[in-house]
């Protein structure tokens, strides 16, 4: 008898198989979805929201869409990204604050819980091909290394392929780059021309036509979160130029043209009166000539930024437009909160600063005004940029006033919205960007940690008068508000003990917080505070506030600047404690939270092997000149320099090493202001200096990864050039540290309310 062959058998396919290869059966064609995430953009920063800044695309999407007028996010990039990904509330998904400073409770762990199936995963479910470019920011500093855990990375969450970076913010020239699960370097230097948002574009152009070329026939999703307009506010003189001298009047004169520029187009109702100047935010008239000059220049770079930003999205949208998609593909724009402060009065060259509390000031940036955009600096603005820049809103991000909640919003379907160039002005919220997405994609969430928080506001695309989500909570380190059928309450709470906000004005005490009253339906920026006026409305908003937050793992309340009652540790990290760490090159760099904490005191020891060639390279390196550290040899001396946010330390001696086995060794002995660096070569010291300043905790904002054996991107000094690499052979770097809790210290500013 013969053996059945498989040219005389019916195919009989495993149950399942080819669902990855064959579209799932669906009703009719669903859309392409492009959804756009800014960073620290305010209410009034696009072009069709009343700004004179050059935005084109986003003036065109706006005008052939809708733009909402009533848009809100958490006021903080962490939170708000978790729950647009996952339809939640931010403190019932761990992300109550910035994923930086995980703590143990509920709601700020830091980790999106298991059970919570996130928009991508949801999707990729329904038959879309998932890709998210650019930032992520939603994993602990300490997740990040290159041995995961990745089940919070992109990855991991339901995006196929990922490229951009894992922090709250990266050099703009230089950033520390991942592609899907691995640390990848820039595709070239700096000086070569390379911007990051240039690098994003031409990525996610990649990848949509990737896999437009194989699957015309399926949807996608693509997740762009460029990091502009985050700082540094970096670009060429090509694009900031352009604005020299538009904002010499001041941020007092250009708010009024904005406002009066918004309620023209709409998008604020006519009639309506703007909050005030706070007290604390200089009025233009009572500066100096050199502060005009300097704060001036420093908001056309941050204009020029937003006009390049605004270009490279612009080709992703002619991408689309040339594939014939265009109008097959739901484009949402928004911002992760509104424009920053983080710049304090003066603004800063160098936000590292902001990391080793080193206070700013007019003269030291003067000094630095002709390179503001450039390699050398890690510029931001002062913060009456960021409170002109959410004109008409009170106050900016981290706060729950509007200023840092209430953000620009823009909806274009080609194929779905008719109602082009129109403004909605129902209520909407982050969390109900998921449930609208799936809607319009026909994909069911599956999510088991709970109900989504957000509902979908599909049928406002079509429908100016549709209705929308009547309750929403907000709460922000201590700052706290609660928005209900029309009403808000907000609080006067200030987090304390940051020290470029020390000026503002607030309460810093829980218990004698005032809480404000709003009748948003008629008071669009919220101008008149009526709580003496109908006690009772607040009272109730009040108690709702509460049963929000308790049903939301708001509480215990983290006030994170404010002064110590108790010690709240960061945590939990995986990082096992140990004092000693051993690298060799060849390896991934290692983040600055994985790495070696050397705040507390260490030594190090380079075990290097020198043949025929005058030694020379980097034996480890963290950080580069805006802020970091290096251990080299050049030009033939032994050095460590440590660059203190612009302000190079450092220490060497003449290096002649012969051929054979060395060490070259470090110690820096932490002290109140006697601290000291010591060199060795093989034992004998060879330099050493007094150091009156102890080192940062940290070094970066963004990440700043301890590198074995070579650097690249920016240099720790100029005395190299990245990318500079040892040119013999590295055994091992060891480092011994003092303290080895020091790298992950407690809050010890923090404030618990239970």
């Amino acid at each position: 008898m013969s053996p059945p062959t498989v040219a005389e058998s019916p195919g009989v396919y495993p149950a399942g198989y080819g669902t990855r290869l064959r579209r799932p059966a669906d009703p009719g064609r669903r859309p392409n979805i492009l959804m756009i995430v800014l960073d620290d953009v305010g209410f009034a920063q696009f072009g069709c929201f009343g700004s004179d800044i050059r935005t084109p695309t986003f003036d065109r999407l706006a005008g052939d869409g809708l733009r909402y007028n009533n848009f809100h996010v958490t006021s903080i990039c962490s939170s708000t990204r978790a729950s647009l990904l996952t339809g939640m509330n931010h403190h019932a998904v761990g992300m109550g604050a910035l994923v930086d400073h995980p703590i143990d409770y509920p709601g700020y762990t830091g980790r999106i819980p298991d059970g919570v199936e996130a928009l991508p995963a949801t999707l990729r479910r329904a038959g879309y091909s998932t890709f998210a470019v650019g930032k992520w920011h939603l994993i602990p500093r300490w997740d990040t290394s290159a041995v995961g855990p990745f089940d919070r990375w992109p990855l991991g969450l339901g995006f196929e392929r990922f490229y951009g970076f894992l922090g709250g913010e990266t050099n703009q020239w230089a950033p520390t780059l991942v592609r899907d699960n691995q640390m990848v370097d820039q595709p070239r230097r700096p000086e070569e021309g390379y911007h990051l948002s240039e690098d994003l574009a031409d990525t996610a152009i990649g990848m949509i036509l990737d896999q437009q070329h194989v699957r015309p026939d399926k949807p996608f999703f693509c997740y762009l979160a460029p990091g502009a307009m985050h700082a540094p506010h970096q670009v060429t003189e090509e694009w900031s130029d352009p604005y020299r001298g538009a904002y010499d009047r001041g941020w007092d004169d250009w708010r009024d043209e904005v406002f009066a520029k918004q309620q023209e187009l709409g998008v604020v109702p006519a009639g309506s009166a703007a909050s005030d100047r706070p007290s604390w935010v200089q009025s233009w008239d009572s500066l100096s000539p050199d502060e005009r000059r300097l704060f001036a220049r420093m908001h056309e770079v941050y204009a020029g930024f937003m006009t390049h930003t605004d270009h490279c999205i612009g080709r992703i949208v002619a991408t689309l437009e040339e594939l014939g998609i265009l109008d097959d593909t739901v484009i949402v724009v928004t911002s992760d909160n509104g424009a920053s402060a983080e710049g304090g009065d003066v603004g800063s060259v160098n936000e590292h600063r902001l990391v080793n509390r080193l206070p700013d000031d007019v003269a030291l940036n003067l000094a630095h005004l002709d390179e503001l955009g450039g390699h050398r600096v890690h510029n931001h603005y002062p913060w009456g940029w960021a409170w002109a820049g959410n004109t008409p809103f009170r106050l900016w991000k981290r706060y729950t006033w509007l200023g840092g909640t209430r953000v620009p919003f823009i909806v274009r379907w080609g194929a779905g919205v008719e109602q082009d160039g129109q403004v909605r002005s129902q209520f909407c919220h982050a969390v109900d960007i998921m449930p609208t997405l799936c809607e319009l994609a026909g994909a069911e969430p599956r999510s088991t940690l709970r109900d989504l928080d957000g509902t979908s506001f599909a049928a406002t695309l079509r429908d100016g008068a549709a209705e929308t989500r009547t309750t929403q909570y907000f709460e922000m380190y201590g700052s706290r508000a609660l928005y209900h059928d029309g009403w808000r309450v907000v609080t006067d709470h200030m987090a304390s003990g940051f020290a470029v906000e020390d000026k503002v004005e607030g309460s810093r005490d829980f218990g004698t917080d005032h809480w404000s009253l709003f009748d948003t339906a008629h008071d669009f920026a919220e101008a008149n505070d009526l709580a003496e006026t109908h006690p009772e409305r607040a009272e109730e908003l009040v108690r709702l506030w509460w049963a929000e937050a308790g049903r939301n793992n708001v509480l215990p309340m983290l006030d994170v600047f404010g002064a110590p009652k108790r010690d709240v540790h960061l945590g939990p990290s995986p990082m096992p404690s140990r004092q000693t760490y051993v690298y060799r090159p060849g390896g991934s760099p290692v983040p600055e939270r994985c790495s070696a904490p050397l705040a507390g005191g260490f030594t190090v020891s380079a075990v290097v092997h020198v043949g025929d060639e005058e030694p020379s390279g980097i034996l480890c390196a963290q950080g580069n000149w805006n802020n970091g550290w290096a251990l080299l040899v050049v030009d033939g001396d032994y050095r460590y320099v440590l660059n203190r946010a612009g302000s190079e330390i450092g220490l060497g001696a003449p290096c002649t090493l012969g051929r054979g086995r060395h060490e070259l060794g470090l110690e820096y002995r932490c002290g109140d202001g006697d601290g000291r660096l010591t060199l060795r070569v093989d034992g004998e010291v060879v330099a050493e200096r007094g150091l009156s300043e102890s080192m940062p905790r940290r070094w970066q904002i963004g990440d700043a990864p301890l590198s074995i054996g070579r650097d690249s991107g920016f240099p720790v000094t100029p005395a190299y050039r990245p990318p500079f690499t040892w040119n013999g052979t590295i055994e091992t770097v060891t480092f011994e540290v003092a303290d080895p809790e020091h790298g992950t210290p407690s809050l010890g500013s923090a404030l618990v309310a239970d």
